[in-house]
């Protein structure tokens, strides 16, 4: 048979990414600041500034030769969130944003459409075949096994957060799940340890999420504040409404967009607001599947007689990657098949040779082909009950998101744009407005500023 991205399988076990995290505490990498939230509610941070050199150099540098600047930039990512959905009624307060300030209607995610590729791209401004982060899960060669890209070492790139640091400028993260705490390790000056987490989805609410951002605003007030907003996301995964209904997603989006209110609120009771920009978008939209639209190819390929214990494969939701892992001089011949069964599934929407399709911009690490499904189905591997969540993404299906800039500085233009902004640009965007030095090397921005 061929090797599928089973949830037994070896790689990052619930909570490993948080007790690295304790790790770092623990041997004085970095240091720990509990802060006192609305209502008493006890928050956690903590700051590699009390031993820099076991921590990021960078930091260091950071501690002893502060960038005097009034400009702040807060991104806030609302998981998972369709651009449609800002206009649903539900949402006033993006909607308000996005209005007042500079909109992208054609804005989109880049492929694999999942989180951490997506928010790895806004933080380091390149595609996947630079950052080494293509998709979710992935099948690693050496570990010989599927798993998540969800540890430090997994960006292989320089990210803005660095280049900040090294500049000069104080950083913050407010990352609401596990694996994008985990993937963007100890690169911030601050960092917020989430609690309380919810089991099984491995992330923190959006209301604890803001209560930290605006807690990490009025401790530290970095120059960068990167937010994750995840209750859109795993709620709408979880939906069994799904499509027209989507009962509990729409709660979820009106509640997250009394959240960001909250956030709004505060840069503009203390001042912030009209020396800030504030970055809006989503990493991904979301797709609903009914119960017999599942894709399951791993028995398929098993089957097969040129492929049978030749393959691995790592099921992304909408997208299925697919690893060659028999001999060398039997790869072409693989791929060909792969792509031949792939086409022939009902369901699929396309299947590409990863290697002869540069615009994906994947990388190896993405496998040898790469599957979407079409809207309304989705990928379950091992087998038809691997994946039971009717909302997905990783497809075209779910390529648009709210992509918007807002706040009161005056590099903030306001209007609509006909330019299709895409999550790499968040990070030459910010390079722009706090005029860093350098870009990253080997080509350069993959991306561009949204700011003029």
């Amino acid at each position: 048979m061929c090797t599928t991205s089973d949830p037994g399988a070896a790689g990052s076990a619930p909570g490993e990414r948080f007790a690295e995290g304790a790790t770092e505490l623990s041997t004085g990498r970095r240091s720990l600041l509990k802060v006192a939230g609305a209502g008493g509610l006890g928050l956690a941070f903590s700051t590699a500034l009390s031993d820099p050199a076991l921590a990021d150099p960078a930091l260091a540098r950071t501690a002893a030769a502060p960038r005097r600047t009034r400009r702040r930039a807060y991104v806030l990512v609302v998981d998972g969130c369709r651009p449609d959905e800002i206009d649903s009624g539900l949402m006033p307060n993006l909607h308000a944003l996005r209005e007042g300030g500079r909109h992208f209607p054609r804005a989109s995610s880049l492929p694999i459409m999942e989180t951490l590729p997506n928010h790895v791209m806004m933080m380091t401004g390149v595609r996947p075949d630079r950052s080494g982060v293509p998709a979710n899960e992935v099948y690693d060669r050496v570990l010989g096994d599927t798993r998540k890209l969800d540890r430090a070492r997994d960006i292989r790139v320089d990210t803005v957060i660095n280049r900040m640091n090294r500049q000069g400028f104080r950083t913050g993260t407010v990352l609401s799940k596990e694996y994008l705490y985990g993937i963007f390790g100890a690169r911030a000056t601050h960092r917020w340890e989430p609690a309380p987490l919810i089991p099984i989805t491995d992330h923190a609410p959006d209301h604890f999420t803001t209560e930290a951002a605006l807690a990490m605003v009025e401790a530290f007030d970095p120059h960068l504040v990167f937010v994750n907003f995840g209750d859109v996301d795993r709620v709408g995964h979880s939906d069994l409404t799904g499509g027209s209904v989507q009962l509990l997603r729409r709660a979820a989006l009106a509640a997250t967009d009394l959240q960001v209110g909250r956030f709004i609120r505060m840069l503009k009771e203390t001042g912030r607001w009209d020396r800030s920009l504030v970055l809006v978008l989503a990493d991904h939209s979301m797709d609903w599947s009914l119960p017999h639209r599942v894709i399951s190819l791993s028995g398929p390929l098993g089957e097969d007689p040129v492929l049978a214990g030749q393959v691995a494969v790592a099921q992304n939701g909408g997208a299925d990657l697919l690893y060659w892992t028999g001999p060398a001089s039997g790869r072409a011949r693989g791929v060909a098949r792969m792509l031949e069964l792939a086409r022939g599934t009902t369901g699929v929407l396309a299947a590409h040779d990863r290697a002869r399709t540069p615009g994906l911009r994947l990388g190896p690490e993405a496998g040898d082909v790469v599957v979407y499904c079409r809207a309304g189905w989705r990928f379950s591997d091992p087998n038809v009950v691997a994946n039971p969540i009717s909302g997905n993404h990783g497809h075209p299906a779910t390529r648009p998101i709210p992509f918007f800039l807002a706040g009161g500085h005056p590099a903030v233009r306001r209007g609509s744009s006909s330019v299709r902004a895409t999550t790499v640009d968040v990070a030459p965007t910010l390079a722009d407005f706090f005029g860093l030095r350098g870009a990253p090397k080997g080509g350069g921005w993959d991306g561009a500023s949204r700011l003029g």
